[in-house]
């Protein structure tokens, strides 16, 4: 499935509403119960300095780019396995290529 172009606008609505009371996403911002996603596009999963993630994050071999986040945000627990976070997930595709395109912005 290839990825439906992201509205930036609705992408920050969302990651508003849905995000942040996990995630920060301003440069230096702190880590809450998840990371700071500042820069995650083109960034080694499980790498933010300061944040104890699982084995399976810190293991997965995974550079966020596009494609893997918006799989990743369709059901986080199932594209890595034991991973601590606990949202279920986009299941709409346009959502999710909108939450993309605000975390690239951001990146």
């Amino acid at each position: 499935m290839s990825i439906p172009a992201g509205d930036v606008a609705l992408g920050e609505k969302l990651f508003q509403s849905r995000c942040t009371q996990c995630h920060t996403i301003n440069e230096g911002g702190p880590n809450k119960q998840g990371p700071n996603l500042f820069g995650i596009v083109g960034r080694p999963a499980g790498q933010v300095p300061g944040f104890n993630y699982t084995p399976a994050n810190k293991n997965s071999g995974i550079t966020w780019d596009e494609k893997s986040l918006f799989d990743y945000l369709q059901n986080p627990k199932k594209y890595i396995p034991k991973t601590k976070m606990a949202f279920p997930g986009f299941k709409k595709p346009d959502d999710r290529a909108a939450v993309v395109a605000f975390l690239k912005k951001n990146s």
